[in-house]
Order: C-alpha cells, then sequence, then structure tokens
C-alpha cells in the first residue's frame, strides 16, 4: 500500500510539472522547458531522457518492466514525460521527433489504461486526442 501511495503522489506531482513546463512552452522559454523536462527524468525516474530516448518503441514496455523492474506508475510517469517532449518538438515544427514521442505516449498510455483496474474519462479523452494527432502529422 506504501507504494501505491507513493506513485501515486509522484503522478500528482509530475502533472504539477507538466503543467509548468506547457507554460514555459507557451510562453517560449524552451531552454528552461529542456531543463525541467531532464530533471523531471532524472528525479522522478532515475535515468537521463537519453536512456528512455534510445529503446525502440516495439521494446518500451517489456524492456522497461522485465529488464528494468519497472511498475505501471512508472510507465505513466514515463508516458507524460514523453507527452511534453513532443509537445516541446511540436512547439518548435520539429514534426519528426514529435510525432516519435508521440507514439511512444500512445504505447505507453495505451498500456497503462489496459492495466488499470479504474476508468478514467479524462485518459481516454487525451488517449483519443493524441491519435487524432499521430493521425494527421502522419498526413503530412
Amino acid at each position: 500500500m506504501y507504494q501505491r501511495d507513493y506513485i501515486l503522489r509522484m503522478i500528482e506531482m509530475i502533472g504539477e510539472l507538466i503543467k509548468g513546463i506547457l507554460g514555459l512552452i507557451k510562453k517560449g522559454e524552451i531552454s528552461a522547458a529542456e531543463q525541467s523536462i531532464e530533471y523531471a527524468y532524472l528525479n522522478f525516474l532515475k535515468q537521463d531522457a537519453a536512456f528512455f530516448t534510445n529503446i525502440p518503441i516495439e521494446k518500451l514496455t517489456s524492456s522497461l518492466i522485465q529488464e528494468h523492474n519497472y511498475t505501471i506508475g512508472h510507465l505513466e510517469i514515463l508516458a507524460e514525460l514523453f507527452y511534453i517532449q513532443a509537445e516541446l518538438f511540436y512547439s518548435q515544427n520539429n514534426r519528426k521527433d514529435s510525432l516519435i514521442f508521440y507514439e511512444k505516449y500512445l504505447t505507453l498510455l495505451e498500456f497503462v489504461l489496459k492495466g488499470s483496474k479504474s476508468y478514467s474519462i479524462e485518459k481516454e479523452a487525451k488517449l483519443k486526442l493524441i491519435k487524432d494527432r499521430i493521425d494527421e502529422m502522419r498526413k503530412l
């Protein structure tokens, strides 16, 4: 139970951090946003962004769970970090990298939702939004 409460608190904290990073992106403070993202990887997942970026999408969940002992909670946090990186690249008109991170986000979010014991309208809506964005980007 303690582990679950800890992960839930971490997820809440990452949510607040992501709101702040989105604000930085909106203001055009890209360098500060990048630093905050790197800080989040190190602080919440104890690895730098490059570690996760280098994992191929088809091995993402299996590698992190089986080889690195990550939990569903960790994957949910990572998904949110992938989302914010995708948004950062999108704001810079870097569609190629943005698409990669949106796809990784989608992969993790679907995995998390499949393993969840509760239904989240918010996450389902975000899932649809991201699927639509990915479809739109693939057409370009």
